[in-house]
């Protein structure tokens, strides 16, 4: 398949899934099971159309390394099972290690509680030329904080500042941000990987029946399971408060993971040929000394 015409695919296959105007947004408009008219018997297919994407990506990251005016950060989050470890595993194989940066933020420090809820990702931004890719980030603090209210009572924010319009305060912080570091070349693109309960209950299983995966399961991921229902609004809030036009959201369908792979590959490869990126274009004299150079070893 040629470049062009597998950049054009990825644009069709992933764009159905943007969001950046999400006021009216709604998750129970999409079916985590939805896969775009692909059929289990398209996975072969499947699985070679990615193989083709990581190809085009991995000369897409080279460029975007060479060329170092700008930065991709990926931000993924899920329910827990929902295969964010894996979409990522694949869908950046190919990748130059030199110009990835992957980082996973789990509870917070004593010392990051020291600090403003955004700091410990801020400083993990990645840096011009590279793809930064945070599995979890900031936006747990409208997540899982919002739905276990005791964590927010450990965060040492004085008092007055915890109202009801905390919420609605940090989703302006996040925008305001976003859009900062999109001034600053730093290109966003945010995917929800969306899992049904009964897929996650499927996965849950095999995790515990499976020796091999069993270092996956944690009880904590059952308590967190009672919790579905207020999950899925703060997910939906947070769609709603913080898709914008160049901060996108991609709420991806992820009860298939191959087709789940497709889509983040594909929205990942559209995203980058919108910067049009080229290598660099060298100025006379570095001509002029590479021919020397060339002379000199001939």
């Amino acid at each position: 398949m040629k470049k062009k015409d597998l950049i054009k695919r990825a644009a069709k296959l992933s764009r159905p899934f943007r969001i950046w105007d999400g006021k009216e947004y709604r998750l129970k408009h999409i079916d985590p099971g939805y896969t775009l008219g692909f059929k289990s018997e398209d996975k072969p297919k499947a699985k070679e159309a990615l193989k083709w994407g990581i190809e085009v990506l991995a000369e897409m990251q080279d460029k975007l390394y060479s060329q170092d005016r700008y930065a991709l950060l990926l931000i993924f989050q899920a329910m827990d099972a929902a295969g964010k470890d894996s979409a990522i595993k694949h869908v950046m194989s190919g990748i130059n290690p030199q110009g990835c940066q992957v980082f996973s933020f789990k509870a917070p420090s004593n010392e990051e509680l020291d600090h403003d809820f955004m700091w410990r990702c801020i400083k993990r931004l990645p840096e011009r030329g590279r793809i930064g890719i945070f599995n979890r980030s900031y936006y747990e603090e409208t997540l899982v904080v919002r739905v276990h209210n005791e964590i927010l009572n450990k965060q040492k924010l004085p008092e007055k500042l915890v109202t009801k319009y905390i919420w609605d305060e940090r989703f302006q912080d996040i925008r305001n941000i976003e859009k900062y570091l999109n001034r600053n070349g730093i290109i966003l693109r945010k995917f929800f990987l969306h899992v049904s309960k009964d897929e996650q209950k499927k996965r849950f299983l095999e995790r515990i029946d499976n020796p091999d995966k069993n270092w996956k399961f944690s009880s904590s991921d059952i308590n967190e399971r009672g919790y579905w229902n207020d999950y899925m609004k703060a997910y939906e809030d947070m769609i709603r408060n913080t898709a914008t036009k160049n901060s996108p959201w991609y709420v991806v369908p992820a009860d298939n993971k191959w087709f789940t792979r497709l889509v983040v590959a594909a929205a990942i490869i559209d995203s980058l040929a919108s910067l049009d990126l080229k290598y660099p274009k060298v100025g006379e004299e570095k001509l002029k000394e590479l021919a020397e150079a060339k002379h000199s070893l001939l």
